[in-house]
């Protein structure tokens, strides 16, 4: 029985049938994939560091190192249980050709390394340890990726030639937020191009218990063993890999739960308009003494039935993008350990949006209590309150043409009919807005800021090689004749010790010089100004549980200094665990001195990057928006996508709305309409009228909408955002596109539905429609 009546009430609302279906299959399609993506990702840095047994503590050193005193304080320590030393040898990328590409201009640190023998391996693109022959070159990932190589091309590497036998996976240098590239090489290679490089080394330790880590952390510090370099453990190493595929993930989620909103929304008002449809015959099986449950039965099967081919629908494609969105984090870190939890998940996923919405529509069934069986038999209809309007009379109006007048009082009559399509334009133009902020944003010059880096032109950076503040003196001296050059600063990174609230001492990374030159964002306080301040990064403000005004005190000279936590900044750079201070040290124990350069006219900044490079070919030398490039390249890429899909969704659900509610709305105002044209109005009139009420909704929708997106939005955004170091995000918008362009999208699209969706006026007949 309940086949039939599902069957005949299909064939009797195709539309209506349609579109909720396509709406229920698009909410389940994207939570399946989100949960696909997410396991899938999570699974697959799994696979590839477990693959690759990444360090869980690597300390990049530069200088001398003393390896038997290394190797002792790993011997004594309890929690470790495997310690090497890789070297990693440092190039200038002006010795690397790849093809017929220099990577000259390239902002990475590139090096050259050996396989390891313990742990910390490459891998090739099928997950296997790479055995590299005397002459091949195993090149990063990256560079396939931008098309810099292929496999077979010639290299040559400090003069000497090598073939590019194959692609490299790097557990810890993959993301382009890591700042340095491995390129793999055999033993008898290396030896021969040693000599072109400066050396660095990578001290790693994989522990017993990963839970031990902060543990072994203070050890380390405690010890003053070599720690001239950056500091990453085993967490960063995931979210680096994360972050890329992570952000794009997190807003297909986003989209998931407005979409799955969305469908809610559909089936409350396609439900609403068939018990509107049903009323005198729900009234009449009341009357003849129907138990409520059995009258609820037959609406609960058509919407049980349109979620279960939605479901598999929304699956089935879930299935077949799937493959599509997964080829990055595929290429990147191989096939998931996870994938067949992945499909299980997805089907669960499926599951929860199909019993929410038998729990919606049983929920929404309950008004049949409220019906009374006499009023429905008699009006035939609910017998709806206008409210609200009683100040906006026709007489009065001055300013409006009488169709657009209607239809603007109309809406205001009718509001909570109204409600359903108001909800979903808004919810259209925060998918619209949030994906398109984020995508200007993070492709912004401005996003430096949330690096710890200043607006300047030009970064250059002088690390990896001995002599450190000899050569920063040279270039330094040679800016001041340079009358290009408006203003300049020099920053210089040192290892400090600071002790900690129980006693133990840390390394914190300060860097030194004049910070108000190039000032940068600070989400807390201020720069430090006097000798006696230090601003802390977000990420080494929580974990010293320090906030502006506390005190840290500072190893200095060999001479505990209590410093004053002045401003707390964003920092995604080093880990996102960085300090700022002003105070002078004359010690040797440099790490990396940074130079930043403003021009006086920003249109020489090519002309005087490749004059610099060549008279100061130990320093890298960087146009400061070619690095913002590089460094989130393929996090733009993936986000920019994500926006153009959000786009095209929002869109596309606000012609399928805006569709089904004006054909149920002429459907519903069957009587009315035939009233107004029995009083002269044409159907062109009556046209303008459903478009001025679409239209007027859809400004309000759109205005919301553009309100949630840049609060609420920015809000869930930043959170995002803020988990890599950044304590605080605010978008950057394009008022062209987010105030003009978006929305004149929309509303053309309302414009344009509302026109098709009410051609069948022209079809009521006055004779046919009012008979009482």
């Amino acid at each position: 029985m309940y086949f039939r009546l599902i069957r005949n009430d299909i064939s009797k609302s195709k539309l209506i049938t349609l579109t909720t279906t396509l709406f229920v299959a698009a909410a389940a399609m994207l939570v399946s994939l989100s949960a696909i993506l997410m396991v899938n990702l999570s699974g697959a840095i799994d696979s590839l560091m477990n693959q690759a047994k990444t360090p869980h503590f690597m300390q990049m050193h530069s200088g001398d190192i003393d390896t038997v005193r290394l190797a002792n304080f790993a011997e004594q320590n309890s929690n470790v249980d495997e310690f090497q030393v890789l070297e990693f040898l440092n190039m200038d990328n002006g010795q690397i050709i790849l093809g017929d590409r220099s990577l000259a201009n390239n902002v990475q640190d590139n090096g050259f390394s050996i396989q390891s023998e313990k742990f910390d391996y490459l891998l090739d693109l099928d997950g296997n340890i790479i055995n590299v022959s005397d002459g091949e070159l195993y090149v990063p990932i990256n560079y396939m990726k931008d098309n810099t190589t292929r496999v077979g091309d010639k290299a040559i590497i400090g003069g000497k030639e090598f073939t590019v036998a194959g692609f490299l996976r790097d557990s810890q240098m993959n993301s382009m937020l890591s700042s340095s590239k491995r390129f793999l090489v055999s033993q008898n290679d290396y030896a021969e191009i040693k000599s072109h490089g400066s050396m660095e080394y990578l001290i790693e330790f994989r522990l017993k218990d990963l839970s031990a880590l902060g543990e072994f952390e203070t050890a380390y510090a405690s010890a003053g063993l070599e720690a001239n370099g950056p500091t990453i453990t085993y967490p960063l190493f995931k979210t680096l890999n994360a972050l890329s595929d992570g952000i794009m993930i997190a807003v297909i989620l986003l989209i998931s739960v407005l979409v799955v909103a969305i469908a809610f929304l559909c089936i409350r008002f396609t439900l609403l308009a068939k018990i509107e449809d049903d009323y005198r015959d729900i009234g009449v099986m009341k009357a003849l003494g129907l138990h409520l449950s059995d009258i609820k039965k037959i609406y609960l099967a058509k919407y049980a039935a349109i979620a279960a081919g939605g479901s598999i629908l929304g699956y089935a494609l879930s299935l077949m993008f799937k493959n599509m969105l997964l080829e990055n984090i595929r290429l990147n870190m191989g096939e998931s350990e996870n994938s067949s939890f992945a499909s299980a998940l997805g089907i669960i996923g499926i599951l929860l949006v199909f019993l929410a919405i038998i729990a919606y529509v049983s929920g929404m069934l309950r008004r049949f209590r409220k019906i009374s069986a006499a009023e429905a038999i008699r009006f035939g209809t609910s017998q709806e309150k206008n409210t609200g309007v009683k100040r906006f009379c026709l007489y009065k109006n001055k300013l409006l043409n009488t169709n657009i007048f209607l239809g603007i009082k109309d809406v205001l009559a009718r509001k909570r009919l109204y409600a359903t399509m108001l909800a979903v334009l808004v919810i259209s133009a925060f998918i619209i807005i949030v994906p398109q902020n984020l995508y200007n944003t993070i492709s912004s010059t401005s996003f430096i800021k949330y690096m710890g880096i200043g607006n300047y032109d030009i970064r250059i950076d002088i690390q990896q090689t001995d002599q450190i503040p000899e050569k920063t003196a040279e270039i330094s001296e040679y800016m001041n004749s340079d009358n290009s050059i408006s203003k300049y600063t020099i920053l210089t990174t040192k290892t400090f010790k600071a002790k900690t609230e129980d006693g133990s001492e840390e390394n914190i990374k300060i860097e030194l010089g004049d910070h108000s030159i190039f000032p940068i964002e600070y989400t807390e306080g201020r720069a430090p100004a006097v000798e006696k301040e230090i601003a802390l990064s977000a990420l080494n403000a929580e974990e010293m549980s320090k906030k502006v005004g506390d005190t840290i005190t500072v190893i200095i000279k060999g001479k505990e200094s209590k410093l004053t936590v002045s401003g707390i900044y964003s920092d995604i750079t080093n880990g996102g665990k960085t300090a700022k201070a002003v105070f002078t040290d004359n010690s040797e124990n440099i790490m990396w001195s940074v130079i930043c350069a403003k021009l006086s006219d920003k249109t020489l900044v090519d002309e005087k990057i490749s004059k610099y490079a060549d008279r100061f070919t130990f320093a890298k030398i960087s146009n400061i928006d070619e690095f913002v490039k590089q460094t989130f390249g393929s996090t733009i890429k993936s986000v920019e996508k994500t926006s153009i899909a959000a786009i095209a969704i929002a869109l596309i659900i606000t012609v399928l709305v805006t569709l089904l509610f004006m054909k149920m709305l002429v459907a519903k105002d069957r009587y009315s309409i035939a009233v107004m044209k029995a009083l002269g109005f044409t159907n062109s009139d009556m046209t303008v009228q459903y478009g001025s009420r679409a239209v007027f909704v859809a400004i309000i929708g759109i205005v919301l909408g553009t309100l949630m997106a840049n609060t609420l939005g920015e809000v869930l955004t930043g959170a995002v955002i803020t988990s890599f170091g950044a304590s605080s995000f605010s978008f950057s918008i394009n008022p062209l596109s987010a105030y003009v362009l978006c929305p004149l999208l929309m509303i053309c699209s309302v414009l344009i539905t509302t026109i098709i969706g009410t051609w069948d006026v022209g079809k009521i007949k006055i004779s046919e429609n009012i008979k009482e």
